[in-house]
């Protein structure tokens, strides 16, 4: 009868544990989530202000290069091209800044043909190519330089006059010029910089570019 009033105080303990445990894990995973959707919130408002540049990695790309059948029509040189999913990311892009009503100012892209095809499907006007966004040389197989790094964090840097600042770039690239950033942005992904207009940057965030409709 002892053994099983002990068996019976040791369940209701276990049961108690448990329910407590829950109750915890439960608050916890509230917190989280809503400390999530509010820092969301903050950074939709700080878009829609305008003041910021937004740096991105191309939109999903494969690393071999199309043939005649599957080049788009446009890629005279064959270069590497958006892959589907690329293509929708990107759009999906294009629609969330026009549904949010975040204003686009400068747009400045790599000359290599994704990057291009990134900022042409998110509908970002009016793209000015720059040399310092790709690589070194025109084979795309150089490294990055001290200069093309710094021209890109200095730019980062610069408060926009109107809207915010779209740059769109490669992982090399922005590797260099943000090596505190870590891990390294994904395929599409944006790190998002408020300048202070003193020369600094505020690191507001990072969206990944499936992440966008979401907003």
């Amino acid at each position: 009868m002892e053994s099983a009033t002990r068996s019976l105080t040791r369940s209701r303990a276990l049961v108690l544990f448990v329910a407590a445990f829950t109750l915890l894990f439960t608050t916890a995973a509230d917190s989280a989530t809503q400390a999530a959707a509010a820092a969301q919130r903050a950074l939709v408002a700080a878009l829609k202000q305008g003041g910021n540049v937004l740096v991105f990695r191309h939109a999903d790309s494969p690393s071999t290069l199309p043939d005649a059948k599957s080049a788009e029509p446009d890629n005279a040189k064959r270069e590497r091209q958006l892959s589907p999913a690329g293509k929708t990311g990107a759009a999906g892009l294009g629609t969330t800044l026009k549904r949010l009503g975040i204003p686009v100012g400068e747009v400045l892209v790599s000359p290599a043909y994704r990057a291009q095809q990134t900022a042409r499907l998110a509908q970002l006007p009016g793209a000015k190519i720059h040399a310092e966004l790709t690589f070194e040389g025109t084979a795309m197989t150089e490294t990055v330089t001290p200069a093309q790094a710094a021209w890109l964090k200095a730019r980062a840097a610069v408060r926009p006059a109107a809207g915010n600042t779209f740059i769109v770039t490669h992982s090399p690239n922005l590797a260099a010029a943000f090596p505190e950033i870590t891990p390294a942005l994904d395929a599409g992904e944006a790190v998002i910089f408020a300048p202070d207009g003193k020369g600094g940057t505020k690191l507001l965030g990072r969206v990944k570019i499936e992440e966008w409709p979401k907003l």
